[in-house]
Formats: structure tokens, sequence, C-alpha cells
């Protein structure tokens, strides 16, 4: 086991390979979700899935990483950050096997689960590594570009998903994760340090298991109630469950002497305000990013290539600014960003609400992507940067899993909830009569919702954001 470099700089050596590694895993574990945006319309002709079990196909995989993440970061400080990394891109990996020989689209919702699973592991042991590897001064800058780079990865995938559908299957989006984990695993053993909390930490078991059975329920009852015309017994007894377990949930973290959520973490105003924030951010992003390349499919005729080519302008503007994104963040705060930057996105989806049969590739979407990507660049890297700052280093590991499990919860709610509440469901997503209504519904919530996070931040006082600028 390597021995802990604490205050690696980034434009280091091996601060460069570490963000290579960390950079990687959270990147394959995000072009995972995107790409699977392009391929539901065809995996759902493939497999002859309806709409609900396409959602599952996503929300299958959010579940397991949202309700995880939280017990991972606990596990990464306890037992060793880059150990838990690793063993979620074996897991990952593993899983992808599973995706890519699915026979049908149940066996490709369970394997998608477990894919969540490793997923859950990687990515708040990605963002825990930088916290406790990097200087003080250079982590929101390590912070900004693995954001960028991440988000370049996340955003690349609908584009190559597009490609690898061209080559005869959907199977391929699995496939390509394999080489990749294993460069990864030769990157981390070779250039990424151990490192785990200071002091002994205890591991929350119970309350993640009530977390799984709280979103699980949730995530059920929020998928199948806007079809129930009257409350049935499957119903009446998931939401039961849902209630039950969500108290528990909350009565166990009060007294649990070693509680997935600290309640320390409540107490700073930036933290509560940031999560907040990501809440509308995040699910914002899910259910829209669920829904504008199937319409572009469904409404306008592209290609699943030409659809997912469209993501390329929000690509280059999140690398080129994510960076000095962070690094203005870092000097000013994240206040003047995080008003503005939902903003912007908020823009784009109502523009891409207009989205019809005869909508111009370079006239209409790629317009609406720059704002976009614009709007990204100036949200994602203040918003992560606050999020983890908040919470002194030594919890690195539960703030990334804090971070991640409210992104990831937001977009799971999002995208349970918004296709049946707008009538999304069977075979809507094939047919541009059907898919229409609702999606332009989904667009206008989510801008909505993007107003009400960028609100918020405005609404806190600068003072109290400047403490997430401070070393």
């Amino acid at each position: 086991m390597a021995d802990p470099v604490p205050g690696v700089a980034v434009a280091s050596a091996r601060g460069r390979w570490i963000l290579v590694a960390v950079i990687l895993g959270s990147g394959i574990a995000g072009i995972d979700s995107a790409a699977m945006n392009v391929a539901l319309a065809v995996i759902g002709r493939d497999l002859r899935a309806d709409f609900a079990e396409l959602q599952w196909t996503v929300t299958g995989y959010t579940l397991s990483l949202a309700a995880l993440v939280l017990l991972s970061g606990a596990l990464g400080d306890r037992y060793g950050r880059r150990r838990v990394f690793l063993t979620g891109v074996a897991g990952f990996a593993a899983a992808s096997v599973l995706c890519a020989i699915a026979p049908g689209i149940d066996a490709l919702i369970g394997a998608r689960t477990l894919q969540g699973v490793g997923g859950a592991l990687m990515l708040p042991a990605s963002l825990a590594i930088i916290q406790s590897s990097f200087r003080t001064e250079d982590r929101p800058r390590a912070v900004g570009i693995w954001s960028g780079f991440t988000g370049v990865a996340t955003l690349t995938a609908p584009f190559a998903a597009g490609w690898l559908l061209g080559l005869g299957t959907w199977r391929w989006i699995f496939v390509i994760n394999l080489p990749v984990a294993v460069v990864l695993v030769l990157v981390a053993l070779r250039h990424v340090p151990e490192s785990r909390q200071a002091g002994p930490a205890r591991i929350d078991w119970a309350g993640s298991l009530l977390a799984v059975v709280a979103l699980a329920a949730v995530t059920y009852v929020l998928m199948v109630a806007p079809g129930w015309r009257s409350a049935s017994a499957a119903l009446i007894t998931a939401t039961a469950i849902a209630v039950a377990a969500s108290a528990a949930f909350v009565w166990h973290e009060r007294r649990s002497r070693a509680p997935m959520l600290p309640a320390s973490v409540f107490r700073s105003v930036p933290f509560i305000t940031a999560n907040l924030v990501a809440f509308f951010v995040y699910g914002a992003f899910g259910a829209f990013s669920l829904v504008f390349t199937i319409a572009l499919e469904t409404i306008s005729g592209y290609s699943p290539l030409k659809a997912g080519s469209t993501i390329l302008p929000v690509t280059v503007i999140t690398l080129a600014l994510s960076g000095p994104s962070g690094q203005l963040s870092a000097r000013l705060g994240p206040r003047l960003q995080l008003s503005a930057g939902p903003v912007l996105c908020g823009a784009a989806a109502l523009l891409a609400a207009r989205v019809s049969a005869s909508t111009g590739y370079w006239t209409s979407v790629i317009p609406l992507e720059c704002v976009f990507g614009l709007g990204i660049a100036a949200t994602v890297p203040p918003l992560t940067s606050a999020m983890l700052s908040s919470i002194p280093a030594d919890h690195a590991g539960i703030a990334s899993g804090m971070t991640n499990a409210v992104t990831r919860a937001a977009s799971l709610i999002w995208i349970a909830a918004l296709p049946p509440l707008t009538g999304l469901s069977g075979s809507a997503y094939a047919s541009a009569a059907a898919l229409r209504g609702g999606y332009r519904d989904i667009c206008v919530i989510c801008a909505a919702g993007l107003a009400v996070a960028g609100a918020l931040a405005a609404a806190t006082p600068a003072r109290r954001w400047r403490q997430c600028a401070r070393p």
C-alpha cells in the first residue's frame, strides 16, 4: 500500500496522473449514463420494452448509486480511498459485461443496477482522492479540472454512443468500458496514493440499508402513482414503506454513534444551500438529458449519430471553461456563477421545448447547446467545490459521498417522476405525436427548477459563499 502523499501539486507529474485516474473513473460511470439516453429507443425496439421498462434501465442504475454513495464514502475513509475506488472499477467492469450480454430487458435492468453499485464505489472515492491528495490551494483547480474533463467524457458519450450504434448493436456501449477499466487500474496502482481517515471510522450499515429501502420505495411510487386511477394495494404498500423507511432513516441517523450524515455537516449554510442548488440543478439535468436526445431522434428525425453529435459544443465549452471557472470561484466565491449558470441552462431548456420536425441542426440545436454549455461550465465546478469545501478534509469520503448522493438522488427522483406525470408511457418514445406534449412539459419544468436553483444561490449572502473560497 502506498504511503499518503499530502500536498501533491496539480502541475506535478504525479498530480497529473492522479487526475487522469479519477477522471477516467468518474468518466466511465458518466459515459454509460449519458450513452444510455441515445441508445434507449434502439434498446426499446430490440428488446421490445415499454417506456417504464426503459426508465428502469436508467433509474435502476441511479437508485443503487444514490443509495450507496454515502456508505461508499465512509468505506473509503475507513479502508482506504484507492482500495474502494479500484473495487468499484472492477465491479463496474464486470457489470458492463453482464449488460453487454443481457438477453432481455429484465436482465439489462438487473445488470445496470449492479453497475450502479460499482459507480457508487468509484465516484465518492474519486473526489475523496482529490481532497486528500492535493495541496489545499490546488484543490479548487483540481476539482475544476476533474469537473471539466468528467463533464467532457459524459457529454461526449452521446456522440460516441451514436457512432457505436452505427456498428450494428447497442451492446458495444458497454463493451467499450472494459479496455478503459484496464488502463484505469494500471494508472491507479502506480500513481494514486492510498489515504484514509486519521481516526477510527465506523460504518453505518443500518443507515445504508434504510437509505436503499427508502429510495427504492420512493422511486417506485413516483413512477407508478401517476398511472393509477385509484390507489391499489401495491401502491399503498409502497407508499407506507417509503414513509416508514424515510422516517426510520432520520430517526436512526439522529441517534447513531457513527451516522452516515454527521449532524455537524448541517451547521454550514453554504453546505445546505449548495446541496439544495444541486438538487434542482442535477434533477433538471437528469430529466432533460433523458428526453432531449429521444426527442431529436423521434420528433426531428435525427439519426442516433446526428443526435449524439449535437452535444459537441457543450463538450468544447465545458472543456475550455471549467478550469477557469473553478479558479474564479476559489477567488471570489461561487455566488455569481451559481446564480447565473443555472439560468443559462434553463434558457437552453426552454429553447429545446421548441423541437419539431423542422428543427434545424445549425440554426436551432447547436445554438441552444452552446448556451447550455456556458451554463454547465459556470455551474458545475463551483457547485462541486462548494459542496466539498464546506466539510473538513478529514471527512473527504463523507463530503464526496454526500455530494454524489444528492446529485444522483435528485436525478433519480426527477427521472422517475416527470415522465409519468407528463403522460409519457408505453411506446411514447417511438411516436412523435405521443412524445411531443410530455417532452415540452418536461423542458418547461426543468427550466423552472433551474431558475429556482439560481434564485437560491443569489439569495444566499456573499459572505456565506465566500467561506467556500477559503483554503
